[in-house]
């Protein structure tokens, strides 16, 4: 549509500020930028299977679906179904839709009903934003807050960077769930690296990418701005945003931040990119000129604080942004103007703004040649120099994402359709990966949410993402510069998230959810109202029908938010109790209120099920053992992958003394665990015992079976050994995984007692270590040498050296060699 229409949409919904309705407007608005600020700081708004990270997605689907509630009674009048500005509004129901479709096969139904209670908290801020941002003030307001509660973000982590732990926890611990024993927990993320910045985040990755976000909206702002106390606060701000972002030590921002400037340049006119590289050039060459002394000082402060190296490190990073942002000033005032005036001939030019993109890429491989190849890096602090010298295809965090893309694959082919539910990956990557890591993400947000929702529900995402853009950057090209300007911010948050979010998780972190969702809002309040004639409902029919969907739909978040607040209450007192008190029925009562709303909440789950198993230790009523029975095999049927689950489940089998019972759960299970060497241990382990009971009960038909599923389990460790050979030099293996002593001798007997003695002194021979004082070593060399024995072959020197130790084993080792099987 032109522009005409533009502007008279504009018109319609500015009159909302000036109704009857107004007290309500604002409401909402201030209600929505304090829910964004409590949700920046609580880092337990991430999609986790704990207990901890349950209660602040509750709130937030609450206090939503709240706001929500106050949007109908605003907007109420002009709910419509004409545009496709419309039905975006319906469009983005099918996401959280998808979410449910998947719990069909869901891997976790726990995890698979927090993500479409996560889904639901997006859509209903894409639904609410598309509305308020089409009014200028609100737009204008919403924007200058979340630029606002970024500084802060900033700030706060610089706070921690130098050291002022106490003081930060302090200024936030009266509302963060994320302040532990007075300090903001991981504020500071320390790792084979060292000290590595990541704010209220916890990883650094996805600080740097909120951080390079709001670079770019910064200088975006900047330059938009007219007055001069903004255009100052924004420059003052550039150094610490991107010492920020070097702190990180992330080395996916630092790869992914000139992709990223380049797709926004193209956006831009010629004199907008000029001023956009000189003033990245001014804040990078102010911020390398104090970024070794105050990374020096954070590095000293995270072991010891001193006031006084501190206060330096304060004064550095002052200085620098105090300089750089006179310099922008000035740039800005008097170079900006003339720089707009003498290119305007050449910017009407058509394809003049690709030039400068174009003459950035081969910038940008200049300046990495520069840094990854040659001495210049040397200018850098030596954390951030390591860095980026080991940036290749080789380094083994690019290796160990490719294996997890790979294994995302082959999750994705067994769940293709709908995929295997909210926190599939998570749920599942032990079945499907490729080596020992451990990784409860994918480190790819579209590759986890194929996963999670199939084909059908990636499709739907995608679509409604990409038209949102491409909606977008159309209507961005026909309008004016002012016009332009207005939602530009939106589609730079959510567009360098989006981005980085092919190389990590970053979406995984719920209030980074809530910005890209915010800002696919702010894109659609800007579009070109343009009616669809064949999907047309008259308004009374179009209010009818979405005012019921949205009523239903708020009254079960509500409901659901606030029964799950009460279940994650009930848990946690149980766990209080439990620490002070030994009373069954004092223990168990909160357990059963918080089981009667969510029967199969795992955490309360199995400490019940503990529970049952205590008193029947204790006093061997049956009564105990068939109810824990019950409660683990009931949270088995909605979480078939819990380890947790069925690992008690095999204690309780073995405490009543069916063997037979853990081993077939044992056995059941081992190909969901196909890298944990403790679970193949003991299936080994297990498979001897029962093979060796049914040899002396005579039942050679169960022997042979038990002996031969312990024989795969070790066959299939031997395998795994070998595979592990074979990783790319640089990539990690993760977890342990070997043939333990334990696996070899077991595995060598049952070997021995099928008869098979070249092939147990075989298996056992790999077994035999220095140390023979140590009982199961000595154990392997006496049924090694008994096996040579009964082979017609001998090892002197091993037996020489075993008697040397013990001379009772000669008698052992013939004895053994005597057996008959």
């Amino acid at each position: 549509m032109s522009n005409p229409v533009y502007g008279k949409q504009r018109k319609t919904s500015s009159k909302v500020s000036t109704s009857s309705t107004s007290p309500l407007l604002w409401t909402l608005t201030i209600g929505l930028i304090i829910f964004l600020l409590w949700s920046a700081f609580q880092v337990a708004l991430f999609n986790g299977q704990l207990l901890q990270f349950e209660a602040p997605i509750y709130w937030a689907v609450a206090i939503t679906t709240l706001l929500f509630i106050i949007w109908v009674a605003i907007y109420f009048k002009q709910i419509k179904l004409e545009t496709q500005q419309d039905w975006l509004k319906v469009a983005v129901l099918l996401i959280p839709l998808t979410y449910v479709l998947s719990l069909i096969s869901a891997a976790s139904e726990y995890l698979a009903i927090n993500m479409i209670l996560i889904q639901c908290i997006y859509a209903i801020i894409f639904v609410m934003t598309m509305y308020l941002l089409q009014n200028n003030k609100i737009n204008h307001i919403i924007q200058s807050s979340l630029i606002g509660i970024a500084y802060v973000i900033v700030g706060f982590g610089l706070l921690n960077w130098l050291g002022a732990f106490s003081f930060a926890g302090k200024l936030v611990g009266w509302f963060s769930a994320g302040v532990i024993n007075g300090v903001y927990n991981q504020a500071i993320w320390n790792d084979s690296n060292g000290p590595r910045l990541a704010s209220v985040f916890q990883y650094p990755n996805t600080y740097a990418a909120f951080l390079m976000a709001f670079l770019f909206i910064t200088i975006f702002s900047m330059i938009r701005s007219k007055k001069v106390y903004t255009q100052f606060l924004h420059s003052f701000m550039l150094v610490p945003i991107i010492l920020s972002l070097l702190l990180t030590l992330s080395r996916t921002g630092l790869v992914m931040l000139p992709i990223v400037f380049v797709i926004l340049l193209l956006l831009l006119k010629p004199a907008k990119q000029i001023l956009w590289f000189i003033y990245s050039g001014v804040a990078a060459i102010g911020t390398l000129v104090v970024l070794n002394p105050i990374n020096t000082a954070g590095l000293e402060l995270q072991l010891q604080f001193s006031g006084s190296l501190a206060a330096k490190g304060w004064i550095y990073l002052l200085a620098a942004s105090t300089i750089v942002a006179i310099v922008s000033w000035v740039i800005q005032r008097w170079i900006a103007p003339q720089l707009e005036h003498g290119i305007q001939s050449w910017s009407a030019r058509k394809g003049s703004s690709l030039w400068i993109p174009l003459g950035s890429v081969i910038l940008t491989v200049v300046v990495s040649v520069l840094l990854l190849g040659t001495s210049v890096r040397n200018i850098l602090p030596d954390s951030i120099s390591t860095r980026l010298e080991n940036i290749n295809f080789q380094q083994h965090s690019v290796l160990e994402r490719i294996t997890f893309y790979k294994d995302a694959t082959k999750l994705f082919a067994d769940y293709p359709i709908i995929g295997a539910g909210g926190g599939a990956w998570t749920t599942l990557y032990e079945k499907y990966q490729n080596n020992p890591y451990v990784s409860a993400q994918a480190h790819n947000f579209f590759m986890q949410y194929l996963v999670e929702v199939g084909i059908i529900g990636f499709v739907i995402f995608m679509a409604f993402i990409l038209f949102v853009f491409y909606q977008y950057v159309r209507a961005f090209l026909r309008r004016s510069e002012e016009e332009r300007e207005s939602h530009f911010v939106y589609f730079i948050l959510s567009m360098s998230i989006l981005i980085l979010s092919l190389l990590d998780f970053n979406m995984s972190y719920v209030f980074i959810g809530m910005l890209v969702f915010l800002g696919l809002g702010g894109m659609t309040a800007s579009m070109d109202p343009k009616p669809l004639r064949r999907l047309k409902f008259s308004k009374s029919a179009a209010r009818g029908i979405y005012s019921v969907i949205a009523g239903i739909a708020a009254i079960v978040l509500l409901i659901t938010s606030v029964r799950f607040l009460q279940a994650n209450h009930y848990a946690y007192e149980a766990k209080k109790v439990a620490q002070t008190s030994q009373d069954f029925q004092e223990i168990k009562v909160p357990l059963d209120k918080d089981l009667s709303i969510r029967s199969t909440h795992t955490d309360s789950l199995l400490m019940l099920s503990s529970l049952y198993q205590q008193g029947f230790q204790q006093t061997q009523d049956d009564q105990f053992y068939s109810n824990s029975i019950q409660l683990l095999q009931r949270g088995l049927e909605a979480e078939p992958f819990n380890k947790n689950i069925v690992k008690q489940l095999m204690s309780l089998y073995e405490m009543k003394g069916e063997s037979g019972q853990a081993y077939t759960l044992q056995k059941e299970y081992a190909n969901n665990y196909i890298w944990d060497m403790e679970w193949y241990e003991r299936l080994i382990t297990r498979s001897f015992d029962l093979g060796y009971q049914a040899l002396g009960q005579g039942d050679t038909a169960k022997k042979e079976s038990y002996f031969t599923s312990g024989l795969e389990a070790y066959q299939h460790v031997v395998d795994g050994v070998e595979h592990l050979q074979t990783l790319p030099e640089g990539q990690l293996q993760g977890q342990p995984f070997e043939l333990t002593p334990t696996m070899i001798l077991n595995t060598g007997k049952m070997k021995y007692m099928l008869n098979d003695s070249a092939g147990a002194a075989t298996i056992l021979k790999g077994g035999i270590a220095d140390d023979l004082n140590d009982a199961t070593n000595r154990e392997i060399a006496r049924w090694y040498l008994a096996a040579l024995t009964k082979d017609g072959q001998q090892d002197q020197a091993i037996y020489d050296k075993l008697i040397a130790v013990a001379p009772n084993e000669a008698d052992e080792i013939k004895q053994i060699a005597e057996l008959n099987f």
